[in-house]
């Protein structure tokens, strides 16, 4: 790794951060929602491109501990969405 794909590498951690604490700041937000909920899927893929794509990374600890927490924090968002699609629904029916 060069310094480039380091501080690339940092950044577009640094962004997903951002995303993902603005979003617990504001969960009702679909938009934001479901952009924090893409910054997950976009981790696995990486991570998961890197074991069995590339091959760059071996399956160890520590690219286990990403992997878990995307794939944990994905199940966990998608369930959420649901809760946050009934909720919309009952704000509608409150307002008509």
């Amino acid at each position: 790794v060069n310094g480039l794909q380091a501080r690339t590498f940092g950044v577009w951690t640094l962004l997903s951060s951002v995303i993902r604490c603005l979003c617990a700041i504001d969960i009702r937000n679909k938009t934001l929602y479901h952009i924090t909920l893409f910054t997950f899927f976009l981790a696995l893929a990486h991570f998961l491109s890197e074991v069995f794509v590339y091959q760059t990374a071996a399956l160890t600890i520590g690219i286990m501990a990403p992997l878990m927490v995307a794939s944990f924090s994905i199940l966990g968002m998608l369930i959420g969405l649901q809760y946050l699609e009934v909720e919309a629904l009952s704000q509608n029916k409150k307002k008509n």
